[in-house]
């Protein structure tokens, strides 16, 4: 990767273009994640969140989460390598390649 400052993006497609299943897998990832507040609800973390990107279920991941905690960053790729998803930079250039 070029740019250490650019959101990485898991998309829900993997290598041979399928969609990643279960289709709730983007919060589930992101919910390894997620903190209770006080008022008791979860929040995901500032560094991991689901969203959909062009119809594609995807995680952003901030580079920051490396710096703040290893461990769970590497889990993140490490899950989708295992899985075969796409994985970009923000601006689309392919982070795994």
């Amino acid at each position: 990767m070029n740019n250490a400052s650019s959101d990485i993006i898991i998309r829900g497609v993997t290598a041979s273009g399928k969609k990643f299943r279960p289709s709730d897998w983007a919060e589930r990832l992101a919910g390894v994640l997620t903190t209770f507040g006080h008022d008791r609800r979860t929040s995901y973390s500032p560094y991991v969140h689901p969203t959909t990107i062009e119809g594609v279920t995807c995680v952003v991941v901030s580079p920051q989460l490396r710096e703040v905690e290893p461990m769970a960053y590497n889990f993140l790729l490490g899950f989708a390598d295992d899985n075969e998803l796409e994985v970009l930079q923000a601006q689309g250039k392919a982070a795994n390649s």
